[in-house]
């Protein structure tokens, strides 16, 4: 074999490897995208699953607080309105002593009417609906502010137009949510709530200047209805940010586009609830 011959076998041979080599990376490439492919098509999947999960329950607590609003309303009220009307009937036949009781405890009932009333519309999403979330709010911080359990202050800035039922149904949960736990657990004095309306933006900022907590506490399970917030901004396509420091009260930040149509990427319809 001459030397021609050799240079010919070992460039074929180079050749060769050469191309089965770049088979194997070729197929190893391959094999890698697919998996990757298949991995993102399963955490899709997983999204949409928990997404489908989140809007479930969602309907299913705002199916039973509607139910509530109702039996409060239609129910509960009309009995205490009973006792009400049955004492005032009582009154006219007793001694001046008795009568002063009773009408304390009628005065009593009619607040307890007015305060289940109060109530029963927070809870009710027709209330929402039709009255609007800045209106609801506002009901919200005067009764709070008449009750001197906290001292709210409510700033509105833009000009105001509607975000769709659903989104603002969620918003005002939101800000049950953070109410409460300013009551409840942060012992907090003021609470600030902000809503700015912009063409392209809108966000809500609640502040309370309470005890504050750790930010591990939104990895815990205590911190189940601080990640709900989150969960439930996320399902009508915005986002919350949650802030807190031991002693440094807490901040809530919700934004969102206004009018992007979230629920053409499989989140809820905006009356999906109604």
């Amino acid at each position: 074999m001459g030397a021609k011959d050799i240079k010919f076998v070992v460039l074929a041979a180079t050749l060769l490897f050469a191309v089965v080599i770049g088979f194997i990376v070729y197929f190893v490439i391959l094999y890698r995208n697919r998996q990757l492919k298949n991995k993102q098509e399963q955490d899709e999947r997983e999204a949409a699953f928990q997404q489908e999960l989140l809007k479930t329950q969602i309907e299913i607590q705002e199916q039973t607080l509607e139910y509530i609003s109702k039996e409060i309303h239609d129910n509960i009220t009309q009995v205490l309105s009973f006792v009400k009307l049955s004492l005032a009937s009582v009154g006219n036949t007793v001694d001046d002593n008795k009568k002063a009781k009773i009408n304390e405890s009628r005065e009593l009932i009619a607040q307890s009417i007015t305060d289940l009333r109060d109530l029963s519309k927070s809870l009710s999403f027709e209330h929402i609906a039709t009255v609007g979330l800045v209106k609801t709010i506002e009901m919200e911080v005067e009764k709070i502010n008449k009750s001197g359990l906290l001292k709210v202050s409510l700033l509105t800035e833009g000009q105001i137009y509607s975000l769709g039922e659903q989104r603002e149904l969620v918003l005002f949960r939101i800000y049950q949510e953070a109410i409460n736990n300013a009551l409840k657990y942060a012992n907090a004095k003021h609470f600030k709530i902000n809503l700015h309306y912009r063409a392209d933006l809108f966000n809500l900022t609640l502040e309370d200047d309470g005890a504050g907590f750790s930010p591990d506490l939104l990895n815990n399970k205590s911190g189940s209805g601080l990640r709900n917030m989150e969960n439930r901004a996320a399902l009508i396509g915005g986002k919350a940010v949650i802030d807190s420091v031991p002693g440094m009260g807490c901040r809530i930040h919700v934004s969102l586009n206004p009018f992007k149509q979230f629920y053409a990427d499989g989140g809820p319809h905006p009356n999906s609830l109604s």
